[in-house]
């Protein structure tokens, strides 16, 4: 499996989840299970493009200057 197609599932994922969790929301109902997978799926996805926390803290703080 190549790194486009892993990313492709993962972000298919986590649309998924985030679907469930706005339904969730918008019925007053709790969603501890899916912000879990959530944060997993993203760290999955930040692992895999070898993304660390200083990447994450440089690409922020340049997107705004």
């Amino acid at each position: 499996m190549s790194k486009e197609q892993y990313l492709k599932i993962i972000n298919k994922e986590l649309q998924k989840v985030n679907k469930k969790i706005d339904v969730k929301i918008v019925k007053g109902e709790q969603y501890f299970r899916e912000a879990r997978e959530h944060k997993m799926l993203l760290r999955k996805a930040r692992q895999f493009n070898g993304q660390g926390f200083l990447g994450r803290l440089f690409s922020f703080q340049f997107s705004f200057r």
